[in-house]
Protein backbone atom coordinates (compact mmCIF):
# COMPACT_ATOMS: atom_id res chain seq x y z
CA UNK A 1 0.00 0.00 0.00
CA UNK A 2 0.98 3.38 -0.60
CA UNK A 3 2.20 5.75 2.16
CA UNK A 4 0.15 8.02 3.39
CA UNK A 5 1.35 11.25 4.21
CA UNK A 6 0.35 13.79 6.95
CA UNK A 7 -0.19 17.53 6.14
CA UNK A 8 -0.03 20.57 8.37
CA UNK A 9 -1.90 23.49 6.53
CA UNK A 10 -1.12 27.27 8.00
CA UNK A 11 -3.72 29.88 7.09
CA UNK A 12 -7.02 28.42 7.11
CA UNK A 13 -7.90 31.70 4.26
CA UNK A 14 -9.95 31.00 1.15
CA UNK A 15 -6.36 29.92 -0.53
CA UNK A 16 -5.57 28.01 2.86
CA UNK A 17 -9.03 26.09 2.60
CA UNK A 18 -8.28 24.92 -0.99
CA UNK A 19 -5.47 23.69 -0.05
CA UNK A 20 -7.13 21.59 2.77
CA UNK A 21 -9.74 20.09 1.22
CA UNK A 22 -7.52 19.00 -1.75
CA UNK A 23 -5.27 17.44 0.40
CA UNK A 24 -8.08 15.93 2.48
CA UNK A 25 -9.56 14.58 -1.07
CA UNK A 26 -6.77 12.72 -1.80
CA UNK A 27 -6.14 9.55 -0.87
CA UNK A 28 -2.46 9.94 -0.16
CA UNK A 29 -2.57 12.56 2.47
CA UNK A 30 -3.99 13.42 5.72
CA UNK A 31 -4.40 16.58 7.07
CA UNK A 32 -3.43 15.71 10.52
CA UNK A 33 -2.78 19.81 12.07
CA UNK A 34 -3.85 23.25 11.02
CA UNK A 35 -2.98 26.92 12.42
CA UNK A 36 -4.52 30.03 11.96
CA UNK A 37 -4.11 32.92 13.43
CA UNK A 38 -7.93 33.99 13.72
CA UNK A 39 -9.19 31.83 16.13
CA UNK A 40 -12.82 31.91 14.83
CA UNK A 41 -11.85 31.21 11.49
CA UNK A 42 -9.67 28.22 12.86
CA UNK A 43 -12.56 26.76 14.84
CA UNK A 44 -14.82 26.82 11.79
CA UNK A 45 -12.12 25.24 9.28
CA UNK A 46 -11.11 22.12 11.76
CA UNK A 47 -14.88 21.59 12.03
CA UNK A 48 -15.40 21.47 8.25
CA UNK A 49 -11.88 18.87 8.14
CA UNK A 50 -12.40 17.23 10.98
CA UNK A 51 -9.19 17.94 11.99
CA UNK A 52 -8.44 17.50 16.11
CA UNK A 53 -4.63 19.15 16.01
CA UNK A 54 -5.49 23.16 15.88
CA UNK A 55 -3.59 26.19 16.82
CA UNK A 56 -2.72 29.96 16.38
CA UNK A 57 1.38 29.13 16.60
CA UNK A 58 1.86 27.46 13.01
CA UNK A 59 5.62 26.47 14.95
CA UNK A 60 3.72 24.87 17.85
CA UNK A 61 1.24 22.64 15.64
CA UNK A 62 3.80 21.89 13.19
CA UNK A 63 6.03 20.15 15.84
CA UNK A 64 3.52 18.33 17.59
CA UNK A 65 2.33 16.66 14.43
CA UNK A 66 5.51 16.42 12.74
CA UNK A 67 3.97 16.60 9.57
CA UNK A 68 5.40 14.85 5.78
CA UNK A 69 4.54 18.18 4.46
CA UNK A 70 4.41 21.68 5.62
CA UNK A 71 1.28 24.05 3.16
CA UNK A 72 1.08 27.83 4.11
CA UNK A 73 -0.79 29.95 2.52
CA UNK A 74 -0.48 33.08 4.76
CA UNK A 75 -0.15 36.66 3.48
CA UNK A 76 3.27 37.54 1.73
CA UNK A 77 4.99 38.95 4.41
CA UNK A 78 5.95 36.05 6.25
CA UNK A 79 7.71 33.94 3.94
CA UNK A 80 10.87 33.42 5.24
CA UNK A 81 9.70 32.80 8.88
CA UNK A 82 7.39 30.25 7.60
CA UNK A 83 9.77 28.49 4.98
CA UNK A 84 11.72 27.94 8.66
CA UNK A 85 8.99 26.68 10.61
CA UNK A 86 8.63 24.01 7.91
CA UNK A 87 12.40 22.83 7.92
CA UNK A 88 12.44 22.93 11.54
CA UNK A 89 9.38 20.37 11.61
CA UNK A 90 10.99 17.98 9.53
CA UNK A 91 8.88 18.36 6.41
CA UNK A 92 9.86 16.32 3.41
CA UNK A 93 8.13 19.08 1.33
CA UNK A 94 6.94 22.60 1.53
CA UNK A 95 3.88 23.58 -0.35
CA UNK A 96 3.71 27.48 -0.29
CA UNK A 97 1.77 30.41 -1.88
CA UNK A 98 2.94 32.52 -4.44
CA UNK A 99 4.90 35.12 -4.57
CA UNK A 100 7.69 33.99 -3.79
CA UNK A 101 8.68 36.73 -1.49
CA UNK A 102 8.47 40.50 -1.61
CA UNK A 103 12.40 41.47 -1.93
CA UNK A 104 14.98 39.72 -3.63
CA UNK A 105 16.89 39.90 -0.58
CA UNK A 106 14.24 37.98 1.43
CA UNK A 107 14.02 35.41 -1.64
CA UNK A 108 17.77 35.40 -1.32
CA UNK A 109 17.10 34.03 2.08
CA UNK A 110 14.55 31.99 1.28
CA UNK A 111 16.51 30.04 -1.27
CA UNK A 112 19.43 30.04 1.15
CA UNK A 113 16.96 28.00 3.59
CA UNK A 114 15.64 25.57 1.00
CA UNK A 115 19.12 24.74 -0.26
CA UNK A 116 20.71 24.76 2.68
CA UNK A 117 18.27 22.33 3.95
CA UNK A 118 17.77 19.83 0.94
CA UNK A 119 14.02 20.39 1.66
CA UNK A 120 11.65 19.83 -1.16
CA UNK A 121 9.59 23.07 -2.54
CA UNK A 122 6.16 23.67 -4.09
CA UNK A 123 4.96 27.12 -5.37
CA UNK A 124 1.01 27.43 -6.16
CA UNK A 125 1.12 28.34 -9.27
CA UNK A 126 -1.97 25.59 -10.64
CA UNK A 127 -3.51 27.84 -13.39
CA UNK A 128 -1.34 25.64 -15.36
CA UNK A 129 -3.39 22.12 -14.95
CA UNK A 130 -6.61 23.89 -16.19
CA UNK A 131 -7.38 21.88 -19.63
CA UNK A 132 -6.64 25.44 -21.52
CA UNK A 133 -3.97 26.40 -20.44
CA UNK A 134 -2.89 22.63 -21.25
CA UNK A 135 -4.38 22.39 -24.77
CA UNK A 136 -1.97 25.68 -25.30
CA UNK A 137 1.49 23.85 -24.36
CA UNK A 138 0.21 20.70 -26.47
CA UNK A 139 0.05 22.93 -29.48
CA UNK A 140 3.55 24.93 -28.93
CA UNK A 141 5.10 21.29 -28.07
CA UNK A 142 3.75 19.90 -31.85
CA UNK A 143 5.61 22.38 -33.46
CA UNK A 144 2.65 23.95 -35.60
CA UNK A 145 3.39 27.30 -34.60
CA UNK A 146 7.29 26.82 -36.35
CA UNK A 147 9.80 29.25 -34.42
CA UNK A 148 8.58 30.34 -31.38
CA UNK A 149 9.72 34.06 -31.49
CA UNK A 150 7.78 35.80 -28.63
CA UNK A 151 5.29 34.54 -25.14
CA UNK A 152 3.44 37.29 -23.46
CA UNK A 153 1.47 37.88 -20.92
CA UNK A 154 -1.11 40.38 -19.54
CA UNK A 155 -3.32 40.96 -17.01
CA UNK A 156 -5.12 43.46 -14.93
CA UNK A 157 -4.81 42.48 -11.26
CA UNK A 158 -1.71 44.02 -9.61
CA UNK A 159 1.59 42.95 -9.52
CA UNK A 160 2.05 41.03 -6.44
CA UNK A 161 -0.82 39.24 -7.19
CA UNK A 162 -0.46 38.22 -11.21
CA UNK A 163 2.87 38.90 -12.47
CA UNK A 164 4.46 35.41 -10.29
CA UNK A 165 1.39 33.04 -12.79
CA UNK A 166 2.23 35.21 -16.10
CA UNK A 167 5.94 34.66 -15.69
CA UNK A 168 5.32 31.22 -14.66
CA UNK A 169 3.34 30.14 -17.73
CA UNK A 170 5.69 32.57 -20.09
CA UNK A 171 8.30 30.43 -19.17
CA UNK A 172 6.39 27.30 -18.95
CA UNK A 173 5.48 27.82 -22.99
CA UNK A 174 9.15 29.01 -23.59
CA UNK A 175 10.76 25.35 -22.63
CA UNK A 176 11.44 27.07 -19.18
CA UNK A 177 14.19 29.20 -20.76
CA UNK A 178 16.60 30.98 -18.57
CA UNK A 179 16.43 34.36 -18.99
CA UNK A 180 19.27 37.04 -19.54
CA UNK A 181 17.93 40.27 -18.98
CA UNK A 182 14.74 42.38 -18.36
CA UNK A 183 13.78 46.38 -18.82
CA UNK A 184 10.78 47.72 -17.26
CA UNK A 185 8.57 50.75 -16.69
CA UNK A 186 5.96 51.38 -13.55
CA UNK A 187 3.23 53.81 -12.63
CA UNK A 188 0.64 54.60 -10.22
CA UNK A 189 1.71 54.42 -6.47
CA UNK A 190 -1.53 53.34 -4.80
CA UNK A 191 -1.23 49.85 -4.70
CA UNK A 192 2.30 50.51 -3.25
CA UNK A 193 0.13 50.37 0.21
CA UNK A 194 -1.40 47.30 -0.51
CA UNK A 195 -0.97 43.49 1.45
CA UNK A 196 0.45 42.91 -1.77
CA UNK A 197 2.25 45.93 -2.15
CA UNK A 198 2.61 46.81 -6.53
CA UNK A 199 2.83 49.72 -8.73
CA UNK A 200 -0.37 49.91 -10.20
CA UNK A 201 0.72 49.33 -13.38
CA UNK A 202 4.67 47.87 -14.12
CA UNK A 203 5.01 46.55 -18.23
CA UNK A 204 8.25 44.94 -19.37
CA UNK A 205 10.42 43.09 -22.02
CA UNK A 206 12.51 40.07 -20.94
CA UNK A 207 15.20 38.42 -23.01
CA UNK A 208 15.35 34.75 -22.90
CA UNK A 209 18.90 32.77 -23.40
CA UNK A 210 17.18 31.00 -26.31
CA UNK A 211 16.04 34.16 -28.17
CA UNK A 212 12.69 34.40 -27.45
CA UNK A 213 11.40 37.50 -26.39
CA UNK A 214 8.70 37.81 -23.28
CA UNK A 215 6.83 40.96 -23.01
CA UNK A 216 4.52 41.60 -19.92
CA UNK A 217 1.75 43.81 -18.81
CA UNK A 218 0.11 43.68 -15.02
CA UNK A 219 -1.92 45.97 -13.58
CA UNK A 220 -4.06 49.13 -13.83
CA UNK A 221 -2.74 49.87 -18.27
CA UNK A 222 -2.87 46.13 -19.18
CA UNK A 223 -5.37 45.41 -22.04
CA UNK A 224 -8.92 44.43 -21.41
CA UNK A 225 -9.58 40.84 -22.64
CA UNK A 226 -13.17 41.56 -23.23
CA UNK A 227 -13.91 38.00 -23.95
CA UNK A 228 -13.53 37.75 -20.19
CA UNK A 229 -16.45 39.48 -17.84
CA UNK A 230 -14.63 38.43 -14.24
CA UNK A 231 -12.05 41.08 -13.70
CA UNK A 232 -9.55 38.77 -11.94
CA UNK A 233 -9.54 36.34 -14.89
CA UNK A 234 -9.09 38.79 -17.14
CA UNK A 235 -5.36 37.50 -18.22
CA UNK A 236 -4.03 36.17 -21.47
CA UNK A 237 -0.66 34.25 -22.10
CA UNK A 238 0.32 33.20 -25.37
CA UNK A 239 3.17 32.32 -27.40
CA UNK A 240 3.58 33.82 -31.26
CA UNK A 241 6.00 31.77 -33.57
CA UNK A 242 6.34 31.94 -37.45
CA UNK A 243 3.73 29.79 -38.56
CA UNK A 244 0.78 31.16 -35.62
CA UNK A 245 -0.06 31.45 -32.34
CA UNK A 246 -1.67 30.28 -29.41
CA UNK A 247 -3.19 31.86 -26.63
CA UNK A 248 -4.83 30.97 -23.25
CA UNK A 249 -7.65 33.21 -21.22
CA UNK A 250 -7.87 32.59 -17.64
CA UNK A 251 -11.51 33.13 -18.25
CA UNK A 252 -12.24 32.10 -20.98
CA UNK A 253 -10.94 28.75 -22.90
CA UNK A 254 -8.08 29.03 -25.55
CA UNK A 255 -7.39 29.49 -29.33
CA UNK A 256 -4.69 28.65 -31.88
CA UNK A 257 -4.12 29.84 -35.63
CA UNK A 258 -1.76 27.93 -37.37
CA UNK A 259 -0.91 27.55 -41.07
CA UNK A 260 -2.13 24.16 -40.59
CA UNK A 261 -5.50 25.47 -39.08
CA UNK A 262 -7.75 27.55 -36.68
CA UNK A 263 -8.75 25.82 -32.85
CA UNK A 264 -10.39 26.86 -30.20
CA UNK A 265 -11.26 25.35 -26.86
CA UNK A 266 -12.98 26.86 -23.53
CA UNK A 267 -12.47 25.98 -20.26
CA UNK A 268 -11.99 28.25 -17.38
CA UNK A 269 -10.05 28.56 -13.87
CA UNK A 270 -11.30 26.16 -11.38
CA UNK A 271 -9.61 25.65 -8.34
CA UNK A 272 -11.88 22.20 -8.09
CA UNK A 273 -10.21 20.89 -11.59
CA UNK A 274 -6.66 22.89 -10.86
CA UNK A 275 -5.80 21.55 -7.57
CA UNK A 276 -6.22 17.66 -7.58
CA UNK A 277 -3.25 17.14 -10.22
CA UNK A 278 -1.39 19.61 -8.41
CA UNK A 279 -1.63 17.85 -4.72
CA UNK A 280 -1.15 14.49 -6.70
CA UNK A 281 2.11 15.42 -8.31
CA UNK A 282 3.38 16.22 -4.70
CA UNK A 283 2.87 12.74 -3.72
CA UNK A 284 4.59 11.88 -6.95
CA UNK A 285 7.59 13.71 -5.73
CA UNK A 286 7.53 12.66 -2.26
CA UNK A 287 7.60 9.05 -3.36
CA UNK A 288 10.59 9.26 -6.18
CA UNK A 289 12.92 12.13 -6.10
CA UNK A 290 12.77 11.61 -10.29
CA UNK A 291 9.51 12.86 -10.28
CA UNK A 292 10.17 16.63 -9.52
CA UNK A 293 7.18 18.72 -9.12
CA UNK A 294 6.61 21.61 -11.94
CA UNK A 295 5.81 23.63 -9.82
CA UNK A 296 9.18 23.42 -7.97
CA UNK A 297 10.83 26.07 -6.63
CA UNK A 298 13.98 26.50 -8.31
CA UNK A 299 11.54 27.35 -11.17
CA UNK A 300 9.43 29.68 -8.86
CA UNK A 301 12.53 31.31 -8.22
CA UNK A 302 13.57 32.29 -11.41
CA UNK A 303 10.41 34.00 -11.93
CA UNK A 304 10.95 35.86 -8.69
CA UNK A 305 14.14 36.95 -10.18
CA UNK A 306 12.32 38.01 -12.99
CA UNK A 307 10.16 39.77 -11.17
CA UNK A 308 12.52 41.58 -8.49
CA UNK A 309 14.47 42.63 -11.78
CA UNK A 310 11.58 44.59 -13.47
CA UNK A 311 11.20 46.37 -10.34
CA UNK A 312 14.91 47.22 -10.38
CA UNK A 313 14.88 48.44 -13.49
CA UNK A 314 11.18 50.33 -13.20
CA UNK A 315 12.96 52.41 -10.00
CA UNK A 316 16.38 52.87 -11.22
CA UNK A 317 16.17 52.88 -15.06
CA UNK A 318 17.88 50.64 -17.60
CA UNK A 319 18.76 47.17 -18.61
CA UNK A 320 18.76 44.62 -15.41
CA UNK A 321 21.32 41.60 -16.00
CA UNK A 322 20.22 38.12 -14.64
CA UNK A 323 20.86 36.11 -12.81
CA UNK A 324 20.66 38.76 -9.68
CA UNK A 325 23.57 38.77 -7.39
CA UNK A 326 23.14 41.02 -4.76
CA UNK A 327 19.51 41.46 -2.40
CA UNK A 328 17.98 44.00 -2.35
CA UNK A 329 14.38 45.86 -0.96
CA UNK A 330 12.90 46.63 -4.37
CA UNK A 331 9.71 47.85 -2.87
CA UNK A 332 11.57 50.72 -1.24
CA UNK A 333 13.36 51.04 -4.28
CA UNK A 334 10.04 51.85 -6.15
CA UNK A 335 8.80 54.20 -3.11
CA UNK A 336 11.64 56.00 -3.50
CA UNK A 337 11.90 57.16 -7.06
CA UNK A 338 7.97 56.50 -8.41
CA UNK A 339 6.54 59.55 -9.39
CA UNK A 340 2.75 60.73 -7.35
CA UNK A 341 1.25 60.63 -10.82
CA UNK A 342 -2.26 58.97 -11.15
CA UNK A 343 -2.39 56.10 -13.16
CA UNK A 344 -3.61 56.16 -16.35
CA UNK A 345 -6.52 53.34 -17.04
CA UNK A 346 -6.78 50.97 -19.66
CA UNK A 347 -10.51 50.58 -19.54
CA UNK A 348 -13.44 52.38 -16.64
CA UNK A 349 -13.73 48.19 -15.47
CA UNK A 350 -10.41 49.30 -13.80
CA UNK A 351 -11.29 52.58 -12.18
CA UNK A 352 -12.97 50.64 -8.80
CA UNK A 353 -9.53 48.76 -7.51
CA UNK A 354 -6.96 51.70 -8.81
CA UNK A 355 -6.02 55.49 -8.06
CA UNK A 356 -6.72 57.64 -10.93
Amino acid sequence: MDRKYKVVVAGMGKRGMHHAAAFQANGRFEVAGICDIDQTRLDAAASKLGVAVKGTDAAQVAAEVKPDVFCFCTMANVRSSMIRIGIESGARLIAMEKPVALTSAEGMEVKRLVDSSGVKVVVSHQHRYGKHYQAVKEVIASGELGRIHTVYGTATGWMMHMISHLIDYMRWYNGEARAEWVMAQAAGRGKLADAHPSPDYIAGFIQFANGVRGVVECGAGAPDVPEVDYWWRKCRIGAQGTDGYAEVLTGGGWRAVTKQRASSGDGCMNYDLDMPPYIQQIAGWLDDDRQVHPCNFGSAYQGLEIMMAFIRSAAGGGQIALPLTDPADELEMLRASLPARKVLLSMQANAKEYWS
